[in-house]
């Protein structure tokens, strides 16, 4: 494994819509000593980043060419269908995707579904982007079935998702280059599995605690008594001397004539 002094920073990629805020601040917690930076990458292209060298590990959507690289899905994502506000979806709490067989979905070129058949009628062209498809949405030209996290990427106030089901869901995971195992990756990872700092799997255990000296008396050998004095006796008439004794003319004497 490569010592983490090759390397003096840490570059972290992640896609649109992932939000790695909560990790950085624990990074930063736990290692400000080094600084990591951030690169945002298209979805399509997160694999190729990280084979490059463009970034140490990064935060992508499944599936994916994983060739050469190592994974661990952390969450999957709700799958929604942005609306105009004024649309019948906007009614209802939740759709499937038969319910928009009637309707005009868009398929962007950079969709991070993994679709058999996207629902819906195609349209005439497919957008190049997701940010293209919701302007299309907001123009009244079809619907958008994206992640959660996308929708609320590309908000509008003039548009609204609802929750889909019956499609695929998109899943979030940590990957990096199985030749690419570092130190500080080893770090990331039991950040966002969220291990604490004093993990014996992570990389910077806390150092061992030593051992407490034994009390005289108190777990090691038994003293012995100070002279004058029996085992289990107090030398005030203790435990080992009659309890409650009264006082009174000694027994057993007559009286003088």
């Amino acid at each position: 494994m490569t010592g983490s002094e090759a390397s003096p920073s840490f570059r972290l990629a992640y896609v649109p819509g992932v939000t790695p805020s909560k990790w950085v601040r624990i990074w930063n917690e736990r290692l400000p000593d080094v600084p990591l930076h951030l690169v945002q990458v298209p979805a399509a292209e997160a694999s190729d980043v990280l084979r490059s060298g463009g970034a140490d590990a990064g935060l992508l959507r499944l599936p994916t060419d994983r060739t050469d690289l190592s994974a661990i899905p952390l969450y999957t994502e709700t799958t929604v269908v942005v609306v105009p506000k004024d649309h019948l979806v906007a009614a209802v709490e939740e759709v499937t995707a038969e319910d928009l067989a009637d309707d005009v979905v868009l398929h962007p070129l950079d969709d991070t579904l993994d679709w058999e058949r996207p629902p819906g009628r195609p349209a005439l062209e497919r957008p190049a982007t997701t940010a293209d498809a919701v302007e299309l949405v907001a123009a009244g030209v079809g619907l958008l079935v994206v992640p959660q996290s996308l929708a609320r990427l590309h908000h509008r106030r003039d548009l609204t998702y609802r929750p889909v089901t019956g499609t695929p869901a998109s899943r979030v995971a940590l990957s990096w280059r199985e030749d690419g195992t570092t130190d500080l990756v080893e770090d990331f990872i039991g950040i966002v599995r969220g291990r604490t700092v004093n993990s014996t799997r992570g990389r910077r255990p806390a150092a061992p605690e030593e051992p407490k000296r034994k009390r005289p008396g108190k777990g090691g050998a038994r003293q012995k008594p100070a002279p004058g004095t029996s085992a289990g006796r107090n030398p005030r008439g203790g435990s080992g001397g009659p309890k409650g004794g009264r006082r009174g003319r000694p027994g057993g004497r007559g009286r003088r004539s």
